[in-house]
């Protein structure tokens, strides 16, 4: 997940009450607060939050502008979706205009590939991979458990400022500290989710695409491709920010494919030609791009 979207993210649950209200007031707030962040959110919940974060992160990275690649990875990403746990949420899929090379999710169904990570792959295969691994975040609730965790750490620090104002405590020094606990908050979402729920999405995503139809070894095709990036290239900062090293993830992946006998699958489809088809435009694209400027008298 990009650093600039963690934030937002984090802060759609956060409590943002005014310690200018009196301490009673800010009291009851709190304590309505505490009882949303310590209560499961209900599906509705879960995708208003998404709808705000994916909102606000289109607003940073537009949709690629191609109605064709778009209607095609909102159809592969459906049909791995309708393979989870949770066929019933109002899932979406998106294709935006970044060359990094990343993908990422947001509750309740919200699901994004860059074009940089488009243009890395070869199969459809490895693209229902990458949308399975996010699929799988959704479905296990990774970044709504983030979030409402997040927001028990800024309530701990409110209740702390209530406490003191009360007191009649109000000095820079506690102004520093309060401070110190919402950067600790924002820092620890810069970094992405914790390395158990990336794991646990790479397993769960070849589940995904197995039952799918798809070869299962696609996401490992590629983690494959990504080891081989320079990982100090501007395109990978992101993910490499965010999620484990490819080769720790190609290891631990490998292993739990090859306990649960994932061999059998092997012979599933990779559909390569289609996929090509669909992207064509974008892979010409970005070979123009690439082309020296010709030379001029």
């Amino acid at each position: 997940m990009k650093p600039r979207v963690a934030a937002v993210l984090a802060g759609l649950l956060l409590v943002g009450m005014p310690l200018t209200a009196p301490a009673e007031i800010q009291l009851g707030q709190l304590f309505n607060s505490i009882k949303q962040a310590f209560t499961p959110a209900s599906q509705d919940d879960e995708i208003a939050i998404g709808r705000d974060a994916a909102a606000t992160l289109l607003g940073a990275s537009k949709p690629i502008d191609d109605p064709a690649v778009q209607d095609y990875v909102n159809k592969v990403g459906l049909w791995i979706a309708l393979q989870s746990d949770r066929p019933d949420l109002p899932w979406h899929f998106a294709v935006v205009d970044s060359d990094d090379i990343d993908a990422f999710a947001a509750p309740g169904g919200f699901v994004f590939v860059t074009r940089g990570l488009l243009l890395h792959l070869h199969s459809e295969a490895e693209l229902a991979g990458v949308l399975g691994h996010e699929i799988s975040h959704v479905v296990l609730k990774h970044h709504l458990n983030a979030l409402q965790k997040a927001a028990r750490m800024d309530l701990a620090s409110q209740a702390a400022k209530v406490g003191m104002q009360a007191k009649g405590y109000d000095s820079d020094m506690d102004a520093q500290l309060m401070d110190k606990v919402s950067n600790a908050t924002r820092n620890l979402y810069s970094k992405g989710l914790d390395k158990d729920d990336e794991l646990a999405a790479d397993r769960m995503g070849v589940v995904l695409a197995a039952r799918a139809g798809y070869d299962p070894y696609g996401l490992l095709a590629v983690l494959q491709t990504l080891e081989a990036v320079d990982p100090k290239s501007s395109s990978m900062q992101l993910l490499m920010a965010t999620h484990p090293a490819p080769a720790d993830r190609i290891a631990a992946l490998s292993e739990s494919m090859a306990a649960a006998n994932f061999d059998r699958f092997g012979k599933q489809a990779e559909v390569q030609e289609r996929f090509e088809g669909v992207v064509k435009g974008l892979i010409a694209a970005a070979k123009k791009a690439k082309a020296p400027a010709p030379a001029t008298k």
